[in-house]
């Protein structure tokens, strides 16, 4: 069942928090030799704390949930590794704020997943669960894995390129990631503070607004009520300049989308693509390069002979990028933010691309390049999962909405994720 569905069960108590741990220790069992998606469990210490729960009241939005987290957020009681052998081992004291907010919420850690190396593009050991020749993608590659072979029904993730939709869109699960800033941050180890955002991954679009709506606060992400046809999103279809780099099985589930869309959708317009907006994408790299850089610096100075040579390279780079370049490109985002809110006049959501196409074979974690501009703008975006192209393996498209409106993006894209996936 998706995470919506157990959390009606659970919360009537007609399903015990034991009975979900354990059906997801059983499909972990079965399948973790061959996807390897957890860094850490701990099965004793979850199944007591799920006892404890079922003998108490109802906790909260995610009451007896099986979760799990991505090695790059703090955790009091697994050890936390950054991807990195640096950091074999160490205990943090702390939960991190969003991990914190989640166990409040009822839900259950049930173990670490993996990273790619301070979630940046050399791999762990996690495969596609889809066809273990094929990478997960990254850098959340264990927490999608995981969702989407069934061993969890929501994990964390972060994102500061691509990190949940392009895992979302390898592995066929539905990715949020929230607007910039509005998960709290402390404990998640800080890459690019200017695009550094905590969301997840569930099943279906409610999966995640629940898990969005207590990584937020913000309750209308899960009191939307169901659009009717007359209510449907203004959807803008937007290619991207990056498009031509699209291969046939997106161009496919392009075209699948846009033949359901406009038969059921009153308002859906191609998007004029703004004067220059290609250029956002070197933007997200340069002002990435320059803040991991700076707040790798400890890793960077001490630690360089155990960190792997794409990473140094991309860490030479950013200390090459003056601040007074940084500050400048700082204010080149902060223009194109308000250009781009102008197109939130005329649609809804924008519905874009998330990948150049199926994951790729071997462990390479593929290409964030239709997830840069959203990320350096800030902007929130969802995975949908509804086609299939070679190999059996799936595909799917992302709606992105207005900067700050998580919960009308949220509402829009179950509307369009039931019509899709018929």
């Amino acid at each position: 069942m998706d995470a919506w569905q157990l959390c009606a069960l659970l919360t009537r108590r007609e399903l015990t928090a034991q009975d979900v741990v354990r059906a997801c220790l059983d499909r972990i069992a079965e399948r973790e030799d061959s996807i390897h998606a957890f860094t850490a469990l701990d099965p004793d210490a979850t199944l007591s704390q799920a006892r404890a729960l079922d003998a108490g009241p109802v906790r909260g939005l995610l009451h007896g949930l099986p979760l799990g987290v991505k090695d790059l957020l703090d955790t009091a009681d697994f050890a936390t590794s950054y991807g990195s052998a640096i950091y074999a081992g160490f205990r943090p004291q702390a939960d991190a704020a969003p991990v914190a907010l989640c166990r409040e919420a009822g839900a259950l850690v049930l173990g670490k997943t993996v990273s790619t190396e301070f979630a940046y593009f050399t791999p762990g050991p996690t495969r596609n669960p889809h066809d273990t020749a094929h990478t997960p993608g990254g850098s959340s590659s264990g927490s999608a894995a995981a969702v989407a072979d069934r061993m969890l029904p929501l994990a964390l993730g972060t994102q500061t390129a691509g990190s949940i939709i392009r895992p979302a869109a390898y592995c066929g699960v539905v990715g949020f990631k929230p607007s910039l800033r509005r998960v709290a941050s402390g404990g998640v180890k800080s890459l690019s503070p200017s695009m550094d955002v905590v969301g997840g991954f569930g099943r279906s679009v409610r999966d995640v607004a629940l898990l969005g709506a207590v990584l937020t606060g913000d309750a209308r992400l899960t009191g939307w009520r169901e659009l009717s046809s007359a209510d449907a999103p203004r959807i803008g279809f937007f290619q991207t300049p990056a498009w031509p780099q699209a291969d046939a099985d997106v161009q496919q589930a392009w075209a699948q989308a846009i033949r359901v869309l406009y038969a059921q959708a009153s308002d859906c317009k191609d998007v004029v693509t703004p004067t220059h907006f290609a250029e956002l994408i070197q933007l997200q790299k340069d002002v990435m390069t320059f803040e991991m850089a700076r707040a790798l610096s400890h890793e960077r100075v001490y630690h360089r002979e155990r960190m792997s040579a794409p990473l140094n390279s991309l860490l030479d780079d950013g200390m090459a990028i003056t601040g007074a370049q940084h500050a400048a490109q700082l204010s080149t985002v902060a223009s194109w933010r308000q250009r781009i809110d102008a197109l939130f006049t005329r649609h809804d959501v924008l519905l874009c691309p998330s990948t150049t196409g199926i994951a790729p074979e071997g462990t390479a974690t593929g290409d964030p390049l239709f997830c840069r501009s959203w990320s350096i703008l800030g902007l929130p975006s969802v995975h949908l999962p509804f086609a299939t192209g070679q190999k059996g393996l799936p595909v799917g498209l992302q709606l992105v909405g207005r900067f700050g409106q998580d919960h009308q993006l949220l509402a829009a894209a179950h509307w369009v994720f039931e019509r899709l996936k018929r």
